[in-house]
């Protein structure tokens, strides 16, 4: 049995990403009390668990999308595990960044070439 399963917890954690980077679509923040605090909760399109918003996550979104968190309904984020100091120990978090931009093409340019459709999204897959 993992320990993790033992103890099961209301918010997506590190090891729920499975070392993936996982796009998805912000559906919304909501404040939550967790412990003796009140922090913000960031919840995605499809998904049952949201992310505890630390500052290092919500300046990256906010540097892309605004400052103003109901502008951040409907951006994309990549959700990837990295490992960070937290209290003088070295651990899994999850971090927060933007996916690249498409550019836009000319009007001018010739629309773009038909291709086969991508594979499927191994990202639904995961339990989140």
């Amino acid at each position: 049995m993992r320990i993790s399963e033992a103890f099961p917890s209301n918010y997506l954690r590190a090891t729920d990403l499975q070392g993936r980077n996982i796009k998805v679509t912000i559906d919304r923040i909501e404040m939550e009390e967790i412990g003796d605090d009140r922090k913000p909760i960031l919840y995605f399109v499809g998904k049952e668990k949201g992310v505890v918003l630390n500052k290092t996550n919500a300046n990256n979104i906010a540097a892309a999308y605004g400052d103003n968190t109901d502008d951040w309904q409907g951006a994309e984020v990549v959700l990837y595990e990295a490992m960070v100091d937290f209290q003088g120990k070295t651990v899994a978090a999850i971090r927060i960044r933007i996916p690249p931009r498409k550019p836009v093409r000319e009007q001018n340019a010739a629309p773009p070439r038909q291709e086969a459709p991508p594979p499927a999204d191994p990202d639904d897959s995961i339990p989140f």
